[in-house]
């Protein structure tokens, strides 16, 4: 049986950092439910506007000991906001398909039940599109959350690490 943890990941290609310049139409600088538009750096847009790409699901402010972020499950990427006044990071998600964060899709910066993942090193996981349509194929699919890992199935080949509460272990199967 192999043992790996720690199963997050970033997104995919790294968002550019946002503009300071950028007009803001909240009282925070993409606060929660504000939208986005992409360009050389994410820029504050209403929702309306057809150059809006993404909605803030939770906007925090500061940075979080040890790099880890507090986002809901369905987030497709995490925009780390920095300039004068305005640090933190906003937990954003698409206005329209795809949404890498949801199960199964191969991205979204956590690892959830109905994701896939692939040997990436000793020790190490990422994750990648359960239809194969990734770079690299799926080798296992986390098929439950359990709190512990004598909690998973007999048929459990991999345990995941799982973000945050009391579901903190991904019981994955081998495909």
């Amino acid at each position: 049986m192999l043992l790996l943890t720690g199963c997050q990941r970033a997104p995919a290609a790294p968002a550019p950092p946002a503009s300071s310049a950028a007009p803001s139409y909240g009282a925070t600088f993409l606060g929660s439910g504000d939208c986005a538009a992409r360009g050389q750096a994410f820029r504050e847009v209403p929702c309306t506007s057809e150059r809006a790409v993404a909605r803030v699901l939770v906007r925090r402010e500061g940075a979080r000991a040890g790099g880890a972020v507090e986002c809901p499950l369905s987030t497709d990427f995490v925009l780390y906001i920095g300039g004068e006044g305005a640090s933190g990071y906003a937990c954003m998600r698409n206005l329209e398909a795809p949404h890498p964060g949801d199960p199964g899709m191969g991205g979204g910066p956590f690892t959830v039940v109905g994701d896939c993942v692939y040997r990436a090193g000793v020790g190490q996981v990422k994750e990648t599109p359960c239809d194969g349509s990734g770079a690299n194929a799926p080798e296992f699919r986390v098929t439950s959350a359990v709190p512990r890992r004598p909690d998973c199935p007999a048929s459990t080949a991999l345990y995941v690490e799982l973000p945050g509460g009391g579901e903190g272990v991904g019981c994955a199967r081998r495909l």
